[in-house]
């Protein structure tokens, strides 16, 4: 992946509006949610959460499926491994010691860091 994508892609989940959006959504593959729906589960007006997931979207981190008259939203988890690979692989310069305690940390534990 290149620079200016993984930039676009970190903007966009670095507003929490949109990072719960991503969050949800990823908890609802494959099938996806409906924009009403997403609304709905975060409390956001149905017009400001267009704009959250136009944001998400140009970013590459969701698609959208048309439905009659309901536009399905889905997470696009392949795009986020990329963004989470290349961090991986490329902030940690091709050293696996440097990122192996990030990569394997459980939820809610933070990887020891060594002074």
């Amino acid at each position: 992946m290149e620079s200016e994508a993984i930039i676009l892609a970190l903007a966009a989940l670095a507003q929490s509006t949109r990072l719960d959006v991503f969050r949800l959504l990823v908890k609802h593959e494959p099938k996806g949610l409906a924009a009403g729906d997403i609304a709905k589960a975060v409390a956001v007006p149905q017009n400001t959460m267009s704009s959250h997931l136009a944001v998400l979207s140009r970013a590459g981190l969701v698609s959208a499926q048309r439905f009659s008259r309901s536009i399905v939203y889905r997470a696009d988890l392949k795009r986020f491994g990329g963004v989470v690979q290349f961090l991986l692989e490329d902030c940690c310069g091709g050293r696996a010691d440097l990122c192996a305690p990030a990569a394997t940390s459980k939820r809610g534990r933070r990887a020891k860091v060594s002074t």
